[in-house]
C-alpha cells in the first residue's frame, strides 16, 4: 500500500484549501513551563504528522503516525529555552526528549573543564531559539506536495566561536518521511571546534517490549564490558526490555556501534514492533556522521531508547582535542548533515526493511 496522497488525485477539484491535506502551521504555546515557546505542527497527509520546537533549536518533540505516538517525551515536555543551562548537568532540566534534540555545536558529551573552556553536558545548541527565514506550503492544485521550514540558530558570543546552524525540515504530501538537511558555518573569524550529535528519542508504543531495535556494525560498551548488564556477548540486547528496576533514577546503558554503511555510504538504522505494524527506518551519510550510540533507559515511567548519530563517540570536546579527532570548522567554511525517518507502516515494506536485519 502506497502513501494515498501521493497516488490518489481524488481530492482534484474538491478541496478549497491545501490544509485539508495537510500543511505547515505555526502557533505559540501558552500554558506551563513551555508558555511563550514557538512551535510548528507538520502534517503530511498520511497519518504522520510532528511538532517542530521553533525556540528549541527547531527539535521535533511529539511525533505520531495514526494513533501511535513514535516520540519519548519526558515529564518536564517542552520547556521555554533557557540559553545559560549549560554548566554541568544543567542541560538535563530542559531536555523534553522529543523525536530529535540536536546536541552540540562544540561540544557533545558530559560536562568538562580545561583550559579551552568549561563545557556543560551536550552543549548549548538545543537551548537556542532559531530566526525563522522561509516557510514553504504545500500547493497541491499546481502539483507542489513538497513542504519545508528554514531557520538560523546562533550559537555566538564576542570573540567567537560563532557558529551558525541553518536547518531546514521538510516532508511531501503523501510520504510518511521527514527530512532534515543542517548545515553549520563558521561566522567567525578563528577556527571554532565542532561536534554534534543528533538526539532520537523513541517511546512507547513504538519503543514496547518485544520490539526490534535494529543497526549492524561492531560495537563496545560505553563504560567496558565488564561493567555492562545489558550490551554483552550472547544477551538479546537488540530488543526492547521490560522496564528495569535498576534502571530507576539515572539507571542506563550506552552502546558505541561502528555502523555498516552501504555502497552509496549510507547507513539505516530504526525500529520494529510487529504489535502495532510500525517501523521506523533513520538513514544518514557515515562519511557525516561516522559515530553511533544506542542509548537504553528503560525505567519505570521514564521509558526510552535513543538511536543517536553523531561526529564524534560521546567523549567530549577535550578527549577528541587529546586525540586529534576534534573538528575545526574554518572562518567562512561550513559542513553539511542531511538525515530522513521513514516511518514504514504497510506489511511488504516493513518486510523488505528487515531483510537486512534476519
Amino acid at each position: 500500500m502506497k502513501d494515498s496522497v501521493e497516488i490518489n488525485q481524488n481530492w482534484k477539484d474538491k478541496i478549497s484549501n491545501h490544509i485539508q491535506l495537510g500543511g505547515i502551521e505555526t502557533s505559540v504555546l501558552d500554558n506551563g513551563a513551555g508558555r511563550g515557546t514557538r512551535i510548528a505542527w507538520i502534517n503530511t497527509g498520511t497519518g504522520l504528522r510532528f511538532k517542530v520546537v521553533i525556540d528549541r533549536a527547531m527539535d521535533i518533540a511529539d511525533a505520531f503516525f495514526n494513533q501511535h505516538s513514535l516520540a519519548w517525551i519526558s515529564h518536564g515536555g517542552i520547556t521555554y529555552p533557557q540559553p545559560f543551562s549549560d554548566k554541568g548537568i544543567d542541560w538535563l532540566r530542559t531536555f523534553g526528549g522529543g523525536l530529535v534534540t540536536t546536541c552540540g555545536l562544540t561540544h557533545v558529551g558530559g560536562p568538562e573543564s580545561d583550559e579551552f573552556g568549561d563545557r556543560g553536558l551536550h552543549g548549548q545548541i538545543s537551548n537556542l531559539p532559531a530566526e525563522i527565514v522561509s516557510i514553504i506550503q504545500p500547493d497541491p492544485g499546481r502539483g507542489n506536495l513538497g513542504m519545508s521550514i528554514t531557520g538560523i540558530i546562533r550559537e555566538t558570543k564576542p570573540f567567537g566561536p560563532r557558529l551558525e546552524l541553518r536547518r531546514t525540515i521538510s516532508a511531501t504530501l503523501g510520504q510518511a518521511t521527514i527530512r532534515i538537511h543542517d548545515e553549520v558555518v563558521n561566522r567567525g573569524n578563528t577556527p571554532s571546534p565542532h561536534l554534534l550529535l543528533y538526539h532520537f528519542n523513541f517511546g512507547w508504543p513504538l519503543a514496547d517490549e518485544g520490539a526490534d531495535i535494529l543497526w549492524k556494525g561492531s560495537w563496545s560498551p560505553r563504560n567496558g564490558e565488564e561493567n555492562a548488564k545489558i550490551f554483552k556477548e550472547g544477551n538479546d540486547f537488540k530488543k526492547c526490555q521490560a522496564p528495569l528496576d535498576d534502571h530507576s533514577g539515572g539507571g542506563e546503558e550506552v552502546v558505541l556501534v561502528d555502523i555498516e554503511a552501504d555502497i552509496f555510504g549510507q547507513s539505516v538504522c530504526g525500529i520494529s514492533n510487529p504489535k502495532i505494524g510500525l517501523a521506523v527506518a533513520l538513514k544518514f551519510k557515515k562519511d557525516q556522521l561516522p559515530w553511533f550510540a544506542n542509548w537504553q533507559h528503560w525505567g519505570k515511567g521514564e521509558y526510552v531508547t535513543g538511536l543517536e548519530p553523531s561526529t564524534h563517540p560521546l567523549t567530549g570536546q577535550a578527549k577528541a582535542r587529546e586525540d586529534g579527532s576534534l573538528i575545526f570548522i574554518e572562518p567562512g567554511e561550513s559542513r553539511v548533515y542531511e538525515l530522513e525517518l521513514d516511518v514504514l507502516h504497510d506489511e511488504e515494506t516493513i518486510k523488505e526493511f528487515l531483510i537486512d536485519y534476519n
